[in-house]
């Protein structure tokens, strides 16, 4: 459960997951260039606030489409490198992007809800604790990566897409990331 106080999350890490948290999912396609990455409404802002509020703040996101050759490595830096742009101008911080461009039928431990990425962020930041990190997605794959390490669990969902039978692994659930900004912001004041 999550404990309220004085800066409560002073110390805490977010992950995020980026494909229908931080943008639009392309329908069945991929984004696989900066003009097919669209932010939902909203995002930005809630990034800005979140960001005074996290000691970090990580993206781990899984790129299959590298390994489909739909695009290469290069075109999904140019993504990331527009996303971290976009994300300084509104004013807010993201401190890593970890992706896995492995194909699903492989799910390589990388993969999520492999833990490969989260333990590679703990790895270059010492200080992160499972237990004080929350990961919000909206796949039940995002869900099982956070619940595996302890984390407490976010959902993004704004539509029955989830699967009933796998809300328990989800510790709270919101429409959209500005949502969950608004509900972390009234236990940092």
């Amino acid at each position: 459960m999550i404990q309220t106080g004085q800066q409560p999350f002073a110390e805490w890490t977010l992950f995020l997951d980026r494909d229908g948290v931080l943008n639009r999912r392309p329908g069945n396609g991929y984004v696989t260039n900066p003009d097919d990455f669209v932010w939902i409404p909203d995002s930005l802002d809630g990034l800005a606030q979140l960001a005074g509020v996290f000691r970090h703040i990580v993206v781990v996101t899984n790129q299959q489409g590298i390994g489909k050759g739909l695009m290469g490595t290069a075109d999904l830096d140019a993504i990331h490198d527009r996303l971290m742009a976009d994300v300084k101008s509104a004013g807010g911080r993201i401190d890593r992007i970890y992706h896995a461009a492995g194909l699903r039928s492989r799910d390589s431990y990388r993969r999520k809800p492999g833990t490969g990425m989260a333990l590679e962020a703990k790895k270059q930041f010492p200080a992160i604790r499972f237990d004080q990190s929350m990961m919000v997605g909206d796949t039940f794959r995002d869900m099982l990566f956070g619940y595996r390490l302890g984390m407490h669990t976010m959902l993004i969902s704004q539509h029955n897409h989830f699967p009933r039978k796998y809300y328990h692994l989800a510790a709270y659930r919101f429409n959209k990331l500005k949502d969950f900004t608004n509900f972390i912001l009234a236990f940092d004041r």
